[in-house]
């Protein structure tokens, strides 16, 4: 069957479902999570809904005729976009979830149980990096949507909005595991930074003023 063309748009409120979907079926360093978690929305309550609920500006959509098959999410200001999770989102959801008691040692941890000690516990930008690269962003891409292009014209378009809001930077990380992804971000022009862990962490430095980057997708 011949592939479908898709085209980007931006981000609608009748998307949330998708974003919940995309992300759980790449929640697998780019695999399909499905299997793996006993609560499906766990992956999209962290990596993807808030984005779309909080910084719709910065969300656009990959769509076909088969429907929504990627995205591509970012918050402009990512310490100020902790603290709106803090306050608005995070409370509601770590009362639905409790975060992995003591007994259980973090190597032994479920996908789900990881997932609620991120709910608990989230990620925060260290200062350097904030001030450096102060975005930051989530890609995913189904399947059917990758290795055509399409990953590269939807980073275009949100790095083109993100020049428009004025962002001197943007970071992103990504599992060591996952890379397809790294060389993916390597070819984009990100510049690895140092980290710790097993996770990379890209950054790109976005010069003010400029028009959106060229190869918007139609």
């Amino acid at each position: 069957m011949e592939a479908q063309e898709a085209r980007s748009r931006p981000y609608r409120d009748d998307d949330l479902d998708a974003l919940y979907r995309i992300c759980l079926q790449t929640a697998d360093t780019g695999k399909d999570a499905t299997s793996l978690y006993r609560d499906p929305m766990l992956p999209g309550h962290v990596y993807a809904a808030p984005y779309g609920l909080f910084e719709p500006s910065l969300a656009f959509v990959a769509e076909d005729a088969a429907g929504v098959g990627g995205y591509v999410l970012g918050a402009a200001d990512s310490q100020a976009f902790a603290n709106r999770l803090e306050s608005d989102w995070w409370p509601a959801l770590r009362e639905r979830y409790s975060a992995p008691g003591a007994e259980v040692p973090r190597q032994r941890w479920t996908p789900d149980q990881r997932v609620a000690s991120a709910i608990h516990h989230p990620r925060r930008i260290p200062g350097d990096l904030a001030e450096r690269y102060p975005s930051h962003l989530h890609i995913d891409l189904l399947p059917r949507l990758q290795g055509r292009g399409y990953g590269r014209r939807m980073m275009n378009v949100l790095l083109g909005a993100l020049r428009d809001q004025d962002s001197q930077g943007v970071h992103l990380a990504v599992s060591r595991d996952n890379q397809r992804a790294v060389a993916f971000y390597r070819r984009l022009g990100f510049t690895e930074l140092p980290a710790t862990g097993h996770g990379c962490v890209f950054g790109m430095v976005l010069r003010r003023g400029r028009s959106p980057a060229k190869g918007g997708m139609p």
